[in-house]
């Protein structure tokens, strides 16, 4: 089955997600667990955990139906002793919130070398984060996005993301979630059918498809190989609708989330019907 959804809002709680996401007729979603621009967080209550496994049950979804997202200030190949240990202890904490959701993936973009230290060292220095994030929380996947190459961010190749993979003791609990707007804009042609089965085709044989644990399904307003990051609505962007047609009558994307992160909330109800319609039975 195709898990198609968005990346919803948790204002009010946690179990908000869960309403909102079946509010746009969803069966997967993304959310934040805490503010995703902010370092502190208020732990998770056990009445917070008890609203958000009862709104699962009754909506019917299971931990591989979402897909949580980390904050965006947390940065694991900084140089920076001190900035690095907050952004580690930080993703630690994100994984400990989502293992206390009863969720078992954590989606992140891997962080940037901030043009102060080479690439391969601030992967490395990802790969130790992952590691020391893994051997303290069980039963969560730490799941890496590609990203589309902006600045200094890592992870703009299949390559790249194979690297940090390689420096981790836990490989076994590594995922990746691939981006349609990122890689599009860090140079992987994949806007007509055959070249989004070529640049799959790499996938596989870099990273390989057990690996991939979610999708962000999103069209660009930014253009092929631009390394700008800058999502838009389902075929009103450089990048059509090609890709997702193929994706709906593929059997290696189903049983993961597919998670819209498109630009207009008010247009996910349809692009959920949109691409359920692309699905040839």
């Amino acid at each position: 089955m195709y898990y198609i959804g968005a990346h919803v809002s948790a204002a009010g709680g946690a179990h908000m997600a869960v309403e909102n996401a079946r509010a746009i007729g969803a069966n997967a979603f993304a959310l934040f667990t805490k503010n995703q621009k902010q370092w502190k967080a208020s732990p998770l209550t056990t009445e917070d955990i008890a609203l958000f496994s009862k709104a699962m049950k009754d909506a019917g979804f299971s931990a591989g139906q979402v897909l949580p997202h980390d904050g965006y200030l947390i940065n694991m190949g900084n140089p920076d002793p001190q900035k690095r240990r907050i952004s580690v202890d930080s993703f630690i904490g994100e994984m400990q919130r989502v293992r206390q959701l009863g969720l078992d993936r954590l989606n992140f973009h891997p962080g940037a070398h901030l043009n102060q230290i080479d690439p391969v060292t601030s992967m490395h220095l990802i790969s130790e984060g992952i590691d020391e994030a893994l051997d303290q929380i069980e039963g969560v996947y730490a799941v890496i996005e590609t990203t589309a190459g902006q600045g200094s961010a890592l992870g703009r190749s299949f390559e790249e993301i194979a690297t940090i993979i390689e420096g981790c003791a836990h490989k076994d609990r590594i995922g990746v979630c691939i981006d349609t707007c990122h890689i599009f804009a860090a140079g992987y042609e994949i806007s007509t059918e055959e070249n989004f089965q070529k640049v799959m085709q790499q996938f596989d044989s870099i990273l390989g498809f057990d690996v991939l644990m979610g999708m962000h399904l999103n069209d660009a307003k930014s253009n092929y190989s631009s390394n700008v990051d800058r999502h838009a609505p389902l075929g009103d962007g450089t990048l059509g609708l090609a890709p997702f047609k193929v994706m709906m009558n593929d059997k290696r994307f189903e049983n993961i989330p597919l998670i819209l992160e498109t630009t207009d909330p008010n247009r996910w109800e349809d692009e959920i019907r949109l691409l359920r319609s692309f699905t040839h039975h």
